[in-house]
């Protein structure tokens, strides 16, 4: 359960606000009643859910590089946040193999730049670093990845990510472990494959699907069969809140690492995604291709949810049902019944999804 003193009226930083995972959480955490500021560049695509739903009402942005360790240093210093939420990221597996270096320095050294902010930060300040689940080195194991798994990866995303957590660890036994020099808690949070309304991002089947079926036009399918742990944005998102939360209040979780992902047996393929997707679209159509990309991206990823759900009470609320449910009306609702509203429809999902996780808001 949510505890709405925790964030009212507290400055909540978040990082990469501008993308899709970061403009839900600005709209949760303003419900919430937090003042939001964001560190972000301008939203990555067109349309986005930063500009439909106007978050510009409510969150002071400022159009910053995550690279550029002055300015991130000027604006935390300037800020004196309550919390921040690192977000921002080169998030795309196979973009990364056309820019390693540009994600290398945002993922990696971007990260390294909030961190070492938060360092010189001299006030109570909870961070929240969010990397990935695949952090982890895949074996391609049936069984899910714990927190205290070999981290690694073999394409420039995933090992950014992994060298991300050990970033993180090291800040943390560096600067952060003795309570009495430090006011600052932090935590890692470790989920991957996000769906929901509003993601408009490449190379993603769920906006790729969408996209295609507004035109009437055939959708490829090229690893049907590759399982991931899909999950709603909403339900990492709660995770993120909630690690927070306990973050405020119990010292000892900080320095660890958690997992936000679906239930063990709620791991879906691909192809079991575009049916259940396109109950909603009439009669869309999609072909399944030959991937001939050059890029290797793994084709199982599970994560073990265990500990999040004995240290901080979470776990998924959403079944298969639900979840796409959530993101089919979302998508509808913006291109078939014109819903401009975006904010507004939102709100619906968060107040609805508190609902069924028993939150309150």
């Amino acid at each position: 359960m949510f505890d709405n003193l925790i964030f009212a009226n507290k400055k909540v930083l978040i990082t990469g606000c501008t993308g899709f995972k970061g403009s839900w959480l600005s709209i949760w955490l303003h419900l919430l009643g937090a003042k939001i500021y964001g560190l972000a560049l301008e939203p990555p695509t067109n349309p986005s859910l930063y500009v439909e739903a106007k978050l510009k009402n409510i969150v002071d942005n400022k159009v910053i590089n995550i690279k550029d360790a002055d300015k991130v240093s000027a604006l935390i210093k300037n800020i004196e946040p309550d919390f921040i939420f690192h977000l921002a990221a080169q998030p795309l597996v196979k973009y990364s193999y056309l820019e390693p270096i540009e994600t290398w320095q945002t993922n990696l050294m971007g990260t390294v730049n909030i961190l070492d902010s938060l360092r010189l930060l001299d006030k109570k300040c909870i961070g929240v670093i969010i990397t990935s689940d695949k952090c982890y080195e895949n074996q391609e194991w049936e069984w899910g990845y714990r927190e205290t798994d070999q981290l690694g990866g073999s394409d420039p995303y995933s090992a950014s990510k992994g060298a991300s957590e050990l970033a993180f660890s090291s800040y943390y036994r560096s600067f952060f472990s003795d309570k009495s020099l430090t006011k600052i808690r932090i935590a890692s949070a470790r989920a991957g494959n996000v769906i929901g309304g509003g993601d408009w991002a490449e190379n993603r089947i769920v906006p790729d699907c969408i996209k295609a079926w507004v035109k009437n036009s055939t959708v490829e399918i090229k690893s049907p069969n590759s399982t991931r742990p899909f999950q709603h944005v909403l339900e990492p998102l709660s995770g993120y809140i909630s690690l927070a939360q306990k973050l405020n209040s119990d010292d000892n979780i900080s320095g660890q690492s958690f997992n936000f992902g679906p239930a063990s047996n709620s791991n879906y393929k691909v192809i079991e995604i575009v049916k259940k997707l396109s109950d909603s679209w009439g009669n869309p159509k999609w072909e399944i291709t030959k991937n001939a990309t050059p890029f290797y991206e793994s084709k199982l990823l599970k994560l073990n949810c265990d500990k999040a759900l004995s240290l901080i009470n979470w776990e998924p609320t959403l079944n298969f049902e639900n979840t796409m449910r959530f993101t089919s009306e979302w998508y509808y609702n913006f291109y078939e019944n014109k819903c401009t509203d975006i904010f507004g429809k939102c709100c619906d999902q968060i107040i609805e999804f508190s609902k069924l996780n028993q939150k309150v808001i």
